[in-house]
């Protein structure tokens, strides 16, 4: 493998915290609508605790790709550019989402359910756009 190869390939770790809060934020989501049509409070109770859960491997992502946009090489590419402008969005739009979610029970409907679909979409296209750009190589 050559070093230009190298350098467009994800690392592991960084596979990991971009794909992984990917189902969290999807289990806030169903969270939201299973409350929404339940009115147990112990759904509200989870999607909280999922968003925190991605949040937790959506930040180091968003660390992790912006360190590597200050590389001359990675700053050039818009793509990246526009990757860690997604993830950045859904950080924090996640993170708005937890505070909307520290309200008093049914108090946090229905902007809960939109700020879930909001971010879970906004996770999709991150990691959709993180994802294919590496791997590949220049010709």
């Amino acid at each position: 493998m050559n070093n230009a190869a190298l350098r467009r390939t994800i690392h592991p770790v960084h596979a990991v915290l971009l794909a992984g809060s990917l189902p969290l934020f999807l289990g806030a989501l169903l969270s939201d609508l299973a409350y929404s049509s339940s009115y147990q409070v112990q759904w509200a109770n989870f999607a909280s605790w999922l968003l925190a859960g991605g949040l937790v491997l959506e930040g180091p992502a968003l660390l992790w790709s912006l360190v590597r946009l200050l590389r001359p090489e990675v700053r050039r590419d818009r793509r990246w550019l526009l990757f860690v402008v997604f993830l950045a969005a859904t950080f924090i739009l996640g993170f708005v989402n937890s505070l909307v979610h520290a309200k008093d029970a049914w108090a946090m409907m229905p902007e809960a359910i939109f700020l879930s679909v909001i971010v879970f979409l906004l996770g999709c296209a991150a990691t959709w756009l993180g994802f294919s750009r590496f791997g590949k190589e220049e010709v």
